[in-house]
């Protein structure tokens, strides 16, 4: 910080671009300039976290045991659920965004479960929250109801999702008719202005079709750029013949899929004592080949799902990369840029724009990817946050 207050960082390398940059702020906005130090660090834009469970969150403790399967899961959270009151929620939640807005994400949608039509105790909390946290985590909102709930009483939780500006969403594993009830949520979408946000074939069942009935119907619609799909590891075990056919007609709907790496890899194929044959990752390197938009987020943070994490999304940028082979510079916009613009945020490191950005003591990415121990800073409004590095 020089003496008229302006914050300096000199021989950064910038995510994204050729060279070493000199990087400035003054009034919290970015100027950036070539420089010809080096050794100054890596800068990345600010993360953003487009899959999450505010909701569910920090309950791990409380389970009674570890689940065997995705559906032991959801109903040991089912039972967890009626403890839930409104102070244990907001507490709940609030360490989270406190935990992300460290670790330098600036935009999250959290999904939350609407299990019957009447609203959910936790629907009004993380409201109330979005409002308090706006300006350093700006919070989106998205329903997950049943797939079933929602084809046939949607229209009350959907009027009330558009009134709130949220996403409308639903889980959806091998539904009896399927196609009409994927319709219908669409027409509810139509309806009410809303985009579409589906948890989708979670599971390693090849009959798992969720993905190929929620494409056909984006395509028809023409709701590409609308629909953000999660999941989709059944695609994973599928015979490559379906898999790049429902692929290739995903880009051409322009789909986009939500990869969510350490609760898949910890949840699927887990059986006890033995070692996981299958990673539980949809085929996105595949999938992006097909024109599909790729995002990488933290899913599930200690609960009954996952007793693990710290929403920190430089460590599920490391966990993609390591679990599927990854070139760390090809896929960066999975945490940032282009996870943002589906949180309703646009973040980006760009001269003249805000200065807000998350320094790493690293040569580069592979070496941030090498040392997740190395210092952090997170930069808001052209300042370093204090006491910020995890």
């Amino acid at each position: 910080m020089r003496d008229d207050g302006t914050s300096i960082l000199d021989g950064v390398r910038i995510a994204g671009r050729e060279g070493h940059w000199r990087l400035s702020a003054e009034g919290g906005r970015l100027a950036l300039a070539p420089s010809q130090a080096t050794g100054g660090g890596v800068v990345l834009p600010l993360m953003a976290d487009a899959h999450v469970h505010l909701d569910k969150t920090y309950t791990s403790a409380r389970m009674p045991g570890r689940p065997a399967t995705l559906f032991d899961a959801i109903e040991m959270m089912g039972r967890e659920a009626l403890n839930w009151t409104e102070s244990d929620l907001r507490a709940r939640a609030t360490l989270a965004l406190g935990r992300a807005h460290a670790h330098g994400t600036g935009a999250m949608r959290s999904h939350v479960d609407w299990t019957t039509p009447g609203e959910p105790l936790a629907w009004g909390v993380l409201n109330d929250l979005a409002q308090d946290w706006r300006g350093r985590v700006e919070l989106q909102l998205a329903s997950l109801s049943p797939l079933d709930l929602l084809a046939e009483a949607g229209e009350e939780i959907a009027r009330r999702v558009a009134r709130d500006g949220g996403v409308l969403g639903a889980f959806v594993y091998r539904n009896e008719q399927l196609c009409e009830k994927v319709a219908r949520v669409f027409d509810l979408a139509e309806r009410h202005g809303l985009s579409l946000d589906f948890h989708v074939d979670e599971g390693l069942e090849p009959e798992a079709r969720g993905l190929d009935a929620i494409t056909e119907e984006t395509g028809r619609r023409g709701f590409g750029g609308r629909v953000l799909c999660g999941h989709g590891c059944a695609l994973s075990v599928r015979p490559e013949y379906e898999r790049r056919a429902v692929l290739d007609q995903a880009g051409a709907a322009g789909l986009t899929l939500t990869v969510l790496p350490t609760t898949n890899m910890w949840l699927q194929d887990n059986r006890p004592g033995r070692t996981p044959r299958l990673r539980g990752l949809a085929p996105f390197i595949e999938a992006r080949a097909a024109g599909v938009e790729i995002l990488f987020a933290s899913d599930n943070v200690r609960d009954g799902f996952y007793p693990h994490g710290d929403y920190d999304m430089a460590d599920i940028f490391r966990a993609a990369v390591l679990g599927a082979q990854l070139e760390p510079e090809d896929w960066l916009g999975a945490v940032t840029t282009e996870a943002a613009r589906w949180c309703g945020a646009v973040q980006s490191l760009e001269d003249g724009g805000p200065a807000d950005f998350v320094w790493h003591d690293a040569a580069d990415l592979d070496d941030l990817v090498s040392r997740p121990r190395a210092a952090r800073q997170v930069w808001r409004h052209g300042r370093a946050l204090e006491g910020a590095t995890p």
